[in-house]
């Protein structure tokens, strides 16, 4: 992936009045010009695709259920969430670092000196950039795999209660967890640095958990909070419990609980990154 950079001064004129609107137009032209965003983004729409439909068309030989359900059609969205999620994360560390190894941050922060309007202008494009195209592909994966599924009179229409609100919540913790990634990169301003700390908070840390949870309860119990399993919670259909009924340890959280605590991971590296960006020089 490229990390090449614009410069902020491309993009905004000496003579213009640098507020919020003029900033993060300048962030939208930097990051959308940047060709790790185009080949990272193109990367999410393929892994979403390609699985979804692969997986769609062999249902029939690993089982069928015996009604309709909105949860068995998202399993079918998982693994491509999963793995797109690896990708907007690397995404995310590129999206800043890039200027640091290029020595381009100190021209953006010389430009706009209001260094927490510069996070905050690279975190909404960053958000809205991979929302979107979240969205996008897991819609757009739903509509191509529904003739699949009604080959076997088990497609799912966006009318299903909370159907379409997972597909968002799938987007949305894509979007999250690249701004998550973003603020690992300010903190760290190493590509290399950033990209193994975010892989390791999404794939080492629920790894480790999951072998000593066998021997203690209590990080069976803290098992569901972490970034990758409450984003997985994200977009799943809100299982309904019988009165009385406790979850076990270690099942995901409800959707709204885990879309909760991607936020607090998210606004945690966010508030870090804001320290780092202030305290330090560019």
């Amino acid at each position: 992936m490229s990390a090449a950079v614009l410069s902020t001064s491309a993009t905004i004129a000496p003579n213009a009045q640098i507020g919020f609107g003029s900033v993060l137009r300048s962030e939208w032209i930097k990051l959308t010009s940047l060709r790790s965003t185009v080949l990272s983004l193109l990367a999410v729409v393929l892994i979403i695709f390609t699985i979804a439909v692969g997986l769609a068309a062999t249902m029939g030989q690993a089982g069928l259920p015996d009604q309709t359900s909105a949860r068995f059609a998202l399993t079918h969205f998982d693994v491509g969430i999963q793995f797109s999620q690896f990708v907007v994360a690397v995404l995310g560390v590129l999206a800043i670092t890039g200027e640091y190894s290029s020595g381009t941050i100190q021209s953006t922060l010389t430009t706009v000196p209001r260094r927490l309007l510069v996070l905050t202008c690279k975190a909404i494009a960053l958000f809205a950039l991979v929302f979107t195209v979240g969205a996008l592909s897991l819609f757009g994966a739903w509509a191509a795999t529904y003739p699949l599924f009604d080959q076997h009179d088990l497609a799912i229409g966006l009318g299903e209660p909370g159907f379409a609100l997972a597909l968002i919540g799938g987007a949305l913790n894509l979007a999250l967890t690249a701004v998550f990634a973003l603020g690992l990169g300010v903190i760290l301003r190493s590509a290399a640095g950033g990209t193994a700390a975010v892989l390791g908070v999404l794939l080492i840390l629920p790894l480790a958990a999951s072998i000593i949870a066998s021997g203690f309860d209590w990080v069976a119990n803290l098992a569901p909070y972490m970034l990758s399993a409450a984003g997985e919670a994200m977009a799943k259909v809100a299982d309904v419990l019988p009165a009385g009924t406790v979850a076990e340890p270690g099942s995901l959280l409800h959707p709204a609980m885990g879309t909760l605590v991607v936020l607090i991971w998210t606004a945690v590296s966010l508030l870090l990154a804001a320290l780092a960006l202030h305290r330090r020089d560019a």
